[in-house]
């Protein structure tokens, strides 16, 4: 962790859905809107609301991160290149897309070690409940908040908006 007790290690690396691997430093700077992504899930319709936001936004500074998990009822079966096409293809997906992680349990994704820890959830609880838990970080790195999975992306925008007008 940072100095900063609420603030991301942006030293952390991930692999694209295309298998490369980036650092998360080059979103150093960024409000981030952080989504663990099923395709099999009752809430994969937020696809589309995420994608708006990354849209209407991604001008003025946001960027959506996507990190497809099957460890919900195994709601994300498919392997990368699946993953890619489904989310084009059924909703116009430009944000960056990563490829499968955990975020529960002893192999957890670094990040999400980081988030779980920066921005636990209801009564303390660290781990992430369901697809589609959202966390919100501004361009300082600030883990300001998170989000359940019934939480629609629009909701999420007056909150995006007042960040990105600071």
């Amino acid at each position: 962790m940072n100095a900063s007790s609420k603030t991301l290690n942006f030293d952390v690396q991930a692999q694209t859905l295309e298998g490369e691997t980036i650092s998360l430093n080059q979103f150093k700077g960024q409000t981030l809107l952080i989504v663990n992504t099923a395709s099999k899930c009752g809430f994969t319709p937020q696809y589309e609301g995420l994608q708006k936001l990354y849209e209407t936004y991604k001008d003025s500074g946001l960027t959506v991160l996507g990190f497809p998990c099957n460890q919900f009822l195994n709601q994300e079966p498919s392997d990368s290149e699946g993953i890619a096409s489904f989310c084009q293809t059924r909703f116009g997906v430009s944000f960056p897309l990563f490829k499968k992680i955990e975020v529960n349990g002893p192999n957890t994704h670094p990040l999400y070690e980081q988030l779980k820890n920066l921005a636990p959830g209801f009564l303390g609880s660290k781990n992430i409940k369901w697809n589609f838990t959202k966390f919100l970080v501004n361009k300082e790195g600030e883990v300001l908040e998170r989000f359940s999975p019934n939480t629609d992306p629009k909701d999420i925008e007056p909150k995006i908006q007042a960040i990105l007008n600071k």
